[in-house]
């Protein structure tokens, strides 16, 4: 790349003739624009020709840049990847950009292990494992590959078994997702044979696996293996949905892409469609900002050079052999050789002019507005599903299992006294208040949190343990590195160190885990921190009005122990009939008096007592 120059007539008069990128940049160094050009010289001088009228931006673009640099390549082909590739690299002010930035899912199936997983992944690797995709619809894939796994019972943890395993099942098993093979409850044939009968459907031969399914289904209700018949036929209704969410639409066959988009002044949305063997298996949508000054070709063009050309090129056989779209661009031609030599056949991009064709990006637009509108109406993103947070989660904390039960702990006290301790349960990312906890502490630690922690961690899941349920799948505690150790710790004690624990301090929000000497920081926006705060404020409430309760009850209990002859017995007594120690002073000796084990004289004893005693 040529060092910055001024961006003068004397500078530009100097740039080649040749194809190559050019980056404006501000005062500070900062990338305030990327563009690619057939001649560098004659590109670059039209942004100081003195005729015409530019628009506003333009003018600003000149007016901020300090520097110019210039990259010579040998194509245009070269010039349009390096300029994909620059722009998503600097995300410069003044071009045109995408905000969601992402590659499409596909769905890894790991046929080189001895107990295949299957689950959503973006990188696509060399590694032995089946790929399946790629999906335009992250969301809508991870609900339909997680209805063939909990009809299938393909497990979700991520333990690498045999070598890696669990001392006992988890939720899964128990809800009956998951036949454990983790534990030895599931033979390693059984289980590849299952995984046999996944790997066509998710290349979307869905009928032959249907036909074979309902043949075994009938084989074993004949045979009265009634319980089998009822597995193979929740097989069947599983299948039957994954068809359904697959066959949005079926057109004339063959594979394509198909782009739309709607604008709105200064914000636009492209929606893509992705059609496999005729059938339509998804769409995703992503924002456009900064484009109220260019023309549709241009926002097209770069809706296509970030599918394409951005990032690491698509492997040649997941490209699509027609890539339709709403409106013609110059580098049009470009890039459609530029993926035809990547997948080494033919691969057109065309504007449709007639036909099914064009219907097809009449819907693609239909899409793009409707997402528009959508948009513009929520004013914010939609939540996400409690399942797409739960494998967020399991991402950024690199848990080996889906954290479907989380325990969360907090401690709570006053000075010292009245220290307590709550553990509330959520189970896919709800509460269960039904199975909440709470415990006084019975060691002596006063302010000591690490030790109260330790206590109250270690005797939960002492009874966890004998009780023989499913164990929480995450530990979270209230709190930072210190009461992450005590909670180790404690497990280590019991034995069940491989449970997966985690701490989230208030302060700044940052998580803690074993084994990182720097807290983690989940983005603010992120489903998954709104997950966790939720359980660990829960946690915090649930604690604090223990301690409170044990607060006032201590109070209450103070002011009438101080009575002579009234002890823990006459004391409850007293609060049970009247409710409260003001309830006991409006009372009439004779109503004191009638209570079992009370006499008129004890009842103006009371009251008198009372009435020197302010409240």
């Amino acid at each position: 790349m040529t060092p910055g120059i001024p961006l003068d007539q004397d500078g530009v008069g100097r740039l080649p003739a040749k194809p190559g990128v050019y980056l404006f940049r501000g005062t500070g160094g900062e990338v305030l624009y990327v563009g690619k050009a057939k001649s560098l010289r004659t590109r670059v001088r039209s942004y100081l020709a003195r005729g015409g009228s530019p628009g506003i931006k333009t003018r600003e673009l000149v007016r901020q840049t300090a520097t110019l640099e210039t990259l010579v390549v040998a194509s245009e082909a070269e010039a349009l990847i390096l300029e994909a590739n620059l722009i998503k690299e600097h995300q410069p002010r003044f071009n045109i950009q995408l905000r969601d930035d992402k590659k499409y899912p596909y769905v890894k199936v790991t046929v080189n292990e001895p107990f295949p997983r299957a689950y959503v992944t973006r990188r696509v690797r060399d590694d032995g494992s089946r790929y399946f995709g790629p999906f335009v619809s992250v969301a809508r894939m991870r609900r339909a590959l997680e209805l063939l796994k909990r009809t299938h019972g393909v497990r979700s943890c991520r333990y690498d078994l045999p070598r890696e395993a669990p001392s006992r099942p988890c939720l899964d098993y128990h809800i009956g997702r998951c036949a454990a093979p983790c534990v030895g409850l599931q033979a390693e044939a059984r289980y590849r044979l299952m995984i046999e009968r996944l790997l066509p459907v998710l290349s979307g031969d869905v009928a032959r696996v249907q036909t074979e399914v309902e043949h075994d289904m009938r084989k074993a209700s004949d045979a009265m293996d009634f319980e089998r018949a009822a597995h193979l036929r929740d097989v069947l209704m599983g299948l039957d949905g994954f068809a359904r969410l697959q066959r949005v639409q079926v057109v004339d066959g063959g594979d394509r892409d198909v782009l739309g988009i709607a604008r709105d002044g200064a914000v636009a949305v492209a929606a893509a469609l992705q059609i496999r063997g005729g059938v339509l298996i998804g769409r995703e949508t992503h924002a456009i900002t900064g484009c109220e000054e260019e023309e549709d070709a241009d926002v097209v063009a770069r809706s296509v050079s970030h599918a394409y050309l951005s990032g690491g090129p698509l492997p040649g056989e997941r490209l699509p052999r027609e890539v339709l779209l709403p409106s013609d661009f110059p580098d049009r031609p470009l890039v459609e050789g530029i993926l035809s030599d990547r997948a080494g056949r033919r691969v057109l991009v065309r504007v449709p002019q007639r036909g099914a064709k064009v219907r097809l990006v009449e819907l693609a637009v239909a899409n793009a507005r409707h997402a528009l509108g959508e948009r513009a109406a929520r004013g914010e993103t939609p939540k996400p599903r409690a399942e797409d947070v739960l494998f967020e989660l399991q991402d950024r904390l690199g848990l080996k299992v889906v954290p479907r039960l989380i325990v969360c702990f907090d401690v709570s006290h006053t000075q010292g006294a009245e220290a307590v301790a709550s553990a509330v349960l959520f189970e896919n990312g709800e509460p269960c208040r039904a199975r909440y906890r709470h415990m006084r502490i019975k060691g002596d630690f006063g302010n000591d949190d690490f030790r109260s922690m330790e206590e109250a961690v270690g005797r939960y899941f002492g009874r966890k343990v004998k009780e023989e349920g499913p164990l929480p799948n995450l530990v979270l505690v209230d709190g930072g590195a210190g009461q992450l150790g005590a909670a180790r710790r404690s497990l280590e004690a019991i034995g069940l160190d491989g449970i997966a624990v985690a701490a989230l301090a208030k302060k700044r929000e940052t998580v803690f885990l074993p084994g990182r000497t720097e807290g983690l920081r989940i983005p603010r926006t992120a489903a998954a921190l709104h997950l966790l705060q939720r359980v660990r404020d829960e946690a915090h409430r649930f604690a604090v009005r223990y301690n409170r309760k044990l607060r006032s009850r201590r109070t209450v209990r103070s002011a009438l122990g101080d009575i002579p002859g009234i002890g823990p017995r006459r004391q409850q007594a007293l609060l049970s009939r009247f409710g409260s120690v003001r309830g006991v002073r409006q009372a009439t000796a004779e109503e004191i008096g009638r209570l079992p084990g009370f006499s008129v004289a004890a009842g103006t004893r009371i009251l008198a007592y009372l009435k020197v005693r302010p409240e």
